[in-house]
């Protein structure tokens, strides 16, 4: 047994019921080029009843790439078959597939030598979507090391990355089987927090993301509630593994920006008053603990609002904001009597009633009205000085080449 190399890549497919989709995604691992020698595949059939499990025995049999194949009953999400792979795994990298998406020819061959190179624990692959949208802002450049505070990495934290086997069990990381959703977006951030460093690969397009014909995506399932527990588990996770402090406060935009906002979005129009009032007690006791004022001025004004409502518990107020949005009025720019701060005066500005403050209402980031960036009033006054400086300085060598030419 000692004498079976190690392979560089342990690729984990945990599958249920994924045919046809399973067929492709298992010829993309075989066309591989970093070679069948350097990888091996543990698929784990999670109860499916559509001949998945029958299907990965025998390319297990045929396969030039090694394959184990474990067949259980069905665990009701993605979590347990990774785990169940993740324990089984020899690679000295991992990389969780899932079964209805397939890889680009050179993809682990490129992240196996990024992730050599840069000594990183981490590599995101380029993910275009099929059929589906895919998160795009994070592939604007290849960079060999980048880290959460620097990058956009953070808006892509599903799984299916690359990851250093050796982290993941030195800090005994393993997906959470009691979340019933957003588990693999605990599972990255941990690594990304806890590892040395996040290499980004955009000039080739490793992984495809497939969107199921027949609607059975996981991601497309699943309650409110379930994403109110996912949120939560999030929230904690940042607040134990990063100090207090303006990085924290930068890395609880992602939670509250991606994943609370949505629930309280146009959707939340349409709810019953039932489902309104069961989501705004879900959000109370998060608002309470982790909502403060130096994470509200790190978001826009028209977010920043609705999740103002939100931690004030007016739903009417949320509802007023959200209609307003939904109608595409433009909101008014006030500015501050003394000149230094710019407000947006959407419905319930200066209304104290309201429960919202009129700090709610300022542009402390870059903001936009109707197609039209808003600075705050520092950095647009320094945008004028440096403008007026560039006229004064163009303005003066004119008059010297024109006094020049005067004299020659």
């Amino acid at each position: 047994m000692n004498d079976i190399p190690i392979p560089d890549v342990t690729v984990i497919i945990g599958a249920y019921e994924a045919m046809p989709y399973l067929i492709r995604c298992l010829e993309s691992v075989e066309s591989q080029t970093i070679g069948a020698h350097r990888i091996e595949i543990v698929a784990v059939d999670d109860g499916s009843t559509d001949g998945t499990g029958e299907y990965l025995e025998k390319f297990a049999a045929r396969s030039a790439v090694p394959t184990r194949v474990v067949r259980q009953e069905n665990s009701g999400g993605p979590s347990g078959p990774r785990n169940v792979g993740l324990g089984m795994a020899r690679g000295r990298y991992v990389f969780f597939l899932d079964a209805d998406d397939y890889f680009g020819d050179e993809a682990l061959e490129r992240m196996v030598a990024m992730a050599d190179r840069a000594h990183t624990d981490v590599v995101l692959g380029k993910v275009v979507g099929v059929n589906r949208g895919a998160p795009r802002s994070m592939w604007t450049a290849t960079k060999e090391r980048v880290d959460v505070y620097n990058s956009k990495v953070i808006y892509t934290l599903s799984a299916q990355k690359l990851f250093r086997r050796e982290l993941l069990e030195r800090i005994g990381l393993r997906f959470d089987e009691g979340l019933k959703t957003g588990e693999d977006a605990l599972f990255t951030m941990e690594a990304y927090l806890r590892g040395a460093g996040v290499s980004v690969i955009s000039n080739y397009t490793c992984y495809y993301l497939v969107g199921r014909d027949d609607g059975k995506h996981v991601t497309k399932s699943g309650t409110y509630v379930w994403r109110f527990d996912s949120m939560r588990a999030m929230m904690a996770l940042i607040h134990r593994l990063e100090p207090a402090g303006p990085k924290r406060d930068f890395l609880m935009i992602r939670p509250f920006t991606v994943g609370t906002l949505q629930q309280f979005g146009p959707n939340f129009l349409r709810d019953s008053e039932e489902v309104r009032r069961h989501k705004m007690e879900l959000a109370a006791p998060l608002m309470d603990m982790y909502w403060n004022d130096r994470v509200a001025s790190l978001i826009k004004v028209a977010e920043r609002l609705r999740l103002a409502a939100v931690a004030a518990g007016r739903a009417d107020v949320l509802v007023d904001i959200l209609t307003y949005l939904r109608e595409k009025t433009v909101p008014d720019v006030v500015g501050s009597r003394k000149g230094d701060k710019v407000f947006l005066a959407y419905p319930h500005f200066r209304h104290r009633s309201s429960g919202l403050s009129v700090s709610d209402f300022e542009v402390t980031v870059p903001d936009w009205r109707d197609g039209k960036r808003i600075e705050k009033p520092e950095v647009a006054a320094r945008k004028a000085s440096l403008s007026r400086r560039v006229a004064r300085r163009m303005r003066r060598d004119v008059r010297r080449w024109k006094a020049r030419m005067s004299t020659g």
